[in-house]
């Protein structure tokens, strides 16, 4: 097979990193007032409910690839968005919950290790360790002094993403849309049943909803999962992951400011230290997986 021929990058691609920065920023904003607004379980099943929807035409069986399909619908559709919204909806301090989202780069590169027996040298080590630093920093806040359930389940779900991406690097070759149709179905049928277990009251209220909130839902359903992750294949064939994995490190920094705009909490000094010492661990992390894939 002819190899992808790269590109060079110009205003097009970097209008398409802007918007994919902006919507995954964003999405944890949304996702905590769509929490707040329906409740949690209930609002992730309506989330990859409507992800099945847009992606259904692509939904179909890949010889080979079933086993991986169903584990990855199974964990991304269904436990990763039990351990996030249920982190946002004992949360108040959004930023914090951003940074501690970070978790899953380290986590990623950590089972890669333990999984694939992959050699990492002392920049990586290094990143590791200062993104963990980071997080842990946290706990001393006393603006995220009561988040520790919060932060306990977002590190859940980073870890739930470090597994699912793994999986993701059984399934290349395989559509995008057909990915994640298998993980809207999935998601929707594990989600669906556990809200109208936990929450069904929320669940028979959903013809109710008002159209803003649904509106908000779409955005994460559409925006974030299939436009966002859409714009990262597009780019991907586009560049090297060289290139375009390091362009993803906007997204925590316009949650976390955003957030607390928004939400009227604050970003401390602690907050920050621990942020910038997770992200820059986060960076090294990120660039020196991306060179050593790109070599």
């Amino acid at each position: 097979m002819t190899p992808l021929r790269k590109q060079a990058f110009g205003p097009r691609d970097l209008f398409v990193v802007i918007a994919m920065n902006i919507l995954w920023g964003l999405n944890l904003i949304v996702v905590k007032v769509s929490v707040d607004a329906i409740s949690p379980l209930t609002a992730a099943f309506l989330r990859q409910a409507i992800v099945l929807l847009v992606c259904a035409s692509a939904l179909r069986i890949v010889p080979g690839k079933m086993r991986e399909l169903t584990a990855l619908g199974v964990l991304s559709g269904g436990a990763f968005y039990i351990a996030t919204n249920l982190s946002l909806s004992v949360a108040t301090n959004v930023g914090a919950l951003a940074i501690a989202g970070q978790l899953g780069v380290p986590f990623s590169l950590l089972l890669t290790i333990m999984v694939f027996h992959e050699r990492i040298h002392a920049p990586r080590i290094i990143g590791i360790s200062l993104s963990l630093l980071g997080v842990m920093i946290l706990v001393f806040d006393p603006a995220a002094a009561g988040e520790g359930l919060g932060l306990a389940l977002t590190a859940l779900a980073a870890l739930i993403w470090a597994i699912c991406s793994l999986i993701q690097r059984l399934l290349i070759g395989v559509r995008v849309l057909t990915i994640y149709a298998w993980i809207g179905l999935w998601g929707t049928v594990i989600l669906g049943a556990v809200a109208w277990w936990r929450e069904p009251t929320a669940m028979a209220a959903l013809p109710d909803l008002p159209l803003h909130t649904v509106v908000l839902v779409s955005f994460s359903a559409i925006g974030s999962t299939v436009l966002g992750q859409g714009s990262m294949a597009w780019l991907l064939q586009r560049h090297s992951i060289g290139v375009v994995t390091p362009l993803t490190l906007a997204a925590p920094v316009i949650s976390v400011f955003t957030a607390s705009w928004y939400f009227n909490t604050p970003v401390t000094a602690i907050m920050l230290v621990g942020g910038a010492m997770a992200m820059l661990g986060v960076a090294i992390v990120t660039v020196r997986t991306a060179q050593a894939a790109s070599s």
